[in-house]
């Protein structure tokens, strides 16, 4: 794939009033071209606005704003001068990135991480040791039980499939074991929905930002992915019923309970709109709920497929999995949808992997009885670590900005200025690991100015760990100049 200055296909076009409620006016309440040409391109770094979708037209825009069309012309032409955007006559002016803007977008695998260096790029919870220890006896104890048979269950051991569906009755969501998939982690699920439902060319939705792997699945799948916003504020409705209606996707991918990195809750009402839009489309919902028990300042929500009622649930596949709760090693994930659906994301499944371990399923079946303290317990745990997380950073870093967000396991930062990548690599130098928002972004490049940093390693790192960022900030020339970045917006 390449970015820059080449031509991309358009893959939607932005109304003057659709563009209007993204962009951040200017203080004064007006706008000139400069703060014009500002907003747009914070709107574009920030995900609010995606790549290669058409800008409206320059008197459109004018009237929506209230101003002349010689500032949208201005504030057009700063855009292509600096990158943000491309023209070809007949066709319009589209969103784009300056040549050299789009970082890598390639993470690191979990473990390969010096034992002196701070990772704050994982979000992933140590294991609760008692719970575990006694849950592998149990599971080592019923073991032989299943010798005799070869120890292939594609669906997932019964007693796990019960135990799964029993949870989700019990969180509202009248569930039966035949509708329960269990897989090796949550993330084969994921990948599963995505084989079953997508093909190469298909058009997919997702969140942006978004979970990294996610992503990275339906690239790998050659889906032609169309972002819709989520923001410190949330989702927007309008865009995303918009964006369903425009693109008529075959699946989108969905975080709508403690959001990934925001941390963000959706409304059941919102959501219950958000699944109308995808019925009346015909497109699949494959919503994951991974972080859905990680409740800190709120009620832990229902199940999605819940919360939207009778008949629009029918068409969404929901993802679970221990790996928050427990621990990602375990590897025992879900899918719950209905029994048709579940038995073609067996079938597609044993393809690449005819059954899950028995162990660590009998482990799962384990503690899914005495999983409400364990999740209390990670609840609580999960608290006090934000807390200390933010404390460190606001000593250290007070210039940065989040939003304490209600659930989940991370702070979705705000820098101030598009330099994650430049401090990514400055901060591993001293001694810190962390990950760029564009990591997270659909459109690479886009997010540059946050950093998602989580809260889930012991409280007493969290202080060493700020010094080192606020160190590598310290050190940098120009506190990151941005080369991307004209004269006309420093």
């Amino acid at each position: 794939m390449t970015y820059g200055r080449v031509v991309h296909a358009v893959d939607r076009t932005l109304s003057g009033r659709q563009l209007a409620s993204l962009l951040t006016p200017p203080p004064e309440g007006r706008f000139g071209y400069r703060e014009l040409a500002r907003a747009v391109r914070e709107a574009l770094l920030d995900g609010r606005v995606a790549l290669r979708v058409r800008l409206p037209a320059e008197r459109e825009l004018a009237q929506v704003l209230e101003v002349s069309r010689t500032t949208v012309t201005g504030a057009y032409d700063l855009l292509r001068e600096s990158g943000y955007a491309l023209s070809r006559r007949g066709s319009g002016t589209w969103t784009a990135l300056p040549d050299g803007q789009a970082p890598k977008a390639v993470g690191h695998l979990p473990g390969d991480t010096a034992d002196e260096v701070i990772d704050l790029a994982l979000a992933a919870p140590q294991g609760p040791r008692a719970e575990l220890a006694e849950a592998l006896a149990e599971a080592a104890a019923a073991l032989p039980r299943y010798l005799a048979a070869p120890g292939y269950h594609p669906y997932g051991l019964p007693e796990l499939r019960a135990a799964v569906a029993e949870r989700y009755t019990a969180r509202g969501l009248p569930t039966r074991p035949e509708q329960i998939l269990v897989t090796t982690g949550a993330q084969q699920a994921v990948s599963l929905a995505l084989a079953l439902f997508g093909r190469p060319g298909d058009r997919a939705l997702a969140e942006s930002p978004s979970y990294t792997t996610a992503l990275d699945a339906m690239r790998g799948r050659g889906l032609r992915v169309t972002p819709v916003p989520v923001t410190e504020g949330g989702w927007d409705s309008g865009l995303m019923e918009a964006a369903l209606r425009q693109t008529a996707p075959r699946l989108a991918y969905l975080i709508p309970n403690f959001h990934n990195p925001t941390g963000r809750l959706m409304p059941r009402e919102q959501g219950r709109e958000v699944a109308r839009a995808a019925r009346a489309t015909g497109t699949w919902l494959v919503v994951d709920e991974t972080l859905a028990d990680m409740a800190l300042d709120v009620p832990a929500p229902e199940p999605f497929a819940a919360a939207v009622g009778a008949g629009a649930g029918e068409q969404i596949v929901s993802v679970g999995s221990l790996s928050k709760s427990c621990w990602g090693g375990l590897r025992v994930g879900w899918a719950r949808a209905s029994a048709r659906v579940v038995s073609e994301l067996a079938r597609t499944r044993v393809t690449a992997d005819l059954s899950g371990s028995v162990l660590d399923q009998l482990v799962a079946v384990a503690l899914m009885r005495g999983l409400d303290p364990i999740v209390a317990a990670r609840v609580e745990e999960l608290r006090r670590r934000r807390e200390a997380l933010g404390a460190a950073l606001a000593r250290h870093l007070p210039e940065w900005r989040w939003a304490e967000p209600p659930g989940g396991m991370c702070l979705w930062i705000d820098l101030g200025r598009p330099v994650a990548t430049q401090l990514a690599a400055r901060a591993l130098r001293h001694g810190v690991r962390v990950e760029g928002g564009a990591r997270f972004g659909v459109d690479p490049g886009t997010h540059e100015h946050r950093l998602r940093i989580p809260y889930t390693l012991p409280e007493e790192l969290y202080e060493p760990a700020a010094e080192r960022l606020a160190a590598a900030l310290e050190g940098a020339p120009g506190r990151f100049a941005d080369p991307a970045q004209p004269e006309w917006v420093a």
